[in-house]
């Protein structure tokens, strides 16, 4: 079907459904502190039976722990849209989620000393 433009507009709907919006549900948005950039996760399970692609290949490529923006890449989407993907994973207990933990206290900061010698340092660069 070809698409037909009008003067200085873009293409005119074709009346195909956007790919995303359907992947999604039509849903937009996630629980706020359910995956953040840098969360990995890993499958627990393989895939079922008519389980959309996406999900698939989500499982598939978290046989290994892999973060949330390493998945963006790889599925060619939004880290949004794979964040939603995600949810619906976890809320059937296919994937689990290891988010990075606050710094321990064996993990302290260098002397505050140390850390404006090297600002000073990084400056002058």
């Amino acid at each position: 079907m070809t698409r037909a433009r009008g003067p200085g507009r873009g293409p005119v709907d074709s009346g195909e459904p956007d790919r995303l919006y359907v992947v999604t549900g039509g849903r937009s948005r996630t629980r706020e502190d359910s995956f953040d950039l840098v969360t990995l996760v890993v499958s627990e399970g393989e895939p079922a039976r008519g389980m959309p692609s996406e999900h698939v290949r989500i499982l598939e490529l978290c046989r290994r722990p892999m973060a949330v923006v390493e998945l963006s890449s790889y599925l060619r989407m939004p880290v949004g849209v794979v964040k939603i993907l995600l949810c619906d994973l976890q809320d059937s207990g296919r994937v689990s989620a290891r988010h990075p933990g606050p710094a321990g206290r064996g993990d302290q900061l260098p002397p505050r000393d140390t850390l404006k010698k090297v600002l000073l340092a990084l400056q002058k660069l």
